[in-house]
């Protein structure tokens, strides 16, 4: 396309959103109210998801090592924790260094366990993590199978109800989702084709004198998209805003319960440019799919 067409499509379609004030503003309208709840909405489960990535990341294997292994047995116990499937790392914790991390863990209580240092009855420990924390148990049981195993430990009742847990509500999230981007989709491309409706005619002359559909089709393409982008300004501000209440008022309490909340710069870089690019999808899609019926004359 010649940049002097081009530059006539741009201007035809800032004129024809003028002239069509009040259904212009309609069609904007039903952008920002649909894209403002799948904004607050994606706010929520992004959050979701990375407290329970956070939380998966966090399960561990923890395997004792029978008291009386000697130190070659120790370590060919090592050597056969990294050789089971889906383990991506083992880390060994001597009953020293278990005791001080116990003692450091209870802070002003650490004085009950002082007097054990000479005589620590904690065992030598491996402590291995997953390549996929749903691979927990699995990793669990072939550990404890070992030979030089005394114990191992993972939360095991626990873990698998957490994982169950995350698995429903990722699911129940990305369903909701789905069904609150197609209901978008649905009321935003309605508004839109009822704003095309009105310029049948205009569509059908064009067609009678000779016009191309590529040539119909141009300026209701740029309509669709300078609406879906204004549509998303209001949303885009919603969710700096909302977001920026949240993380830094809210951000504290939630530190205090070992959960962190998604950076402010990160989220509203990204879901403000996911939401501009919803929205002019949903502008083009909803202005190209309603022109194409009156072009065929």
């Amino acid at each position: 396309m010649k940049p002097r067409t081009l530059r006539r499509h741009i201007n035809e379609s800032v004129k024809s959103l003028g002239r069509n004030g009040w259904m212009t503003f309609a069609s904007v309208g039903a952008v920002a109210v649909s894209l403002i709840l799948v904004g607050m909405f994606l706010m929520v489960m992004f959050n979701l998801n990375k407290i329970a990535g956070d939380i998966e990341s966090d399960v561990e294997v923890r395997v004792y090592v029978s008291q009386s292994a000697t130190q070659a047995q120790t370590r060919q116990l090592g050597s056969d924790l990294k050789q089971i499937r889906n383990v991506q790392s083992v880390t060994y914790e001597s009953k020293k260094q278990g005791l001080n991390n116990l003692m450091k863990s209870l802070g002003n209580d650490k004085s009950t366990f002082s007097d054990l240092k000479n005589e620590n009855p904690l065992p030598n420990a491996y402590i291995l993590k997953t390549d996929n924390p749903q691979q927990t148990t699995y990793v669990a049981n072939k550990a404890q199978s070992l030979a030089y195993v005394s114990d191992v430990r993972y939360g095991k009742g626990t873990v698998e109800k957490l994982f169950h847990v995350i698995n429903i509500a990722r699911n129940v999230g990305i369903v909701l989702i789905v069904g609150l981007l197609f209901t978008s989709i649905f009321l935003i491309a309605n508004t839109i084709k009822l704003t095309i409706v009105a310029r049948r005619r205009e569509i059908e002359i064009m067609k009678l004198v000779g016009a191309t559909n590529s040539f119909v089709r141009w300026p209701y393409f740029i309509e669709g998209l300078i609406m879906g982008v204004l549509g998303s300004v209001i949303p885009v501000l919603m969710v700096f805003i909302v977001y920026h209440f949240v993380y830094y008022n809210l951000g504290a309490s939630f530190s205090g319960m070992f959960i962190s909340l998604i950076p402010y710069q990160t989220m509203t870089t990204n879901l403000s440019l996911l939401l501009v690019g919803i929205g002019a999808a949903i502008g083009v899609w909803g202005s190209l799919n309603s022109v194409r019926k009156f072009l065929k004359i």
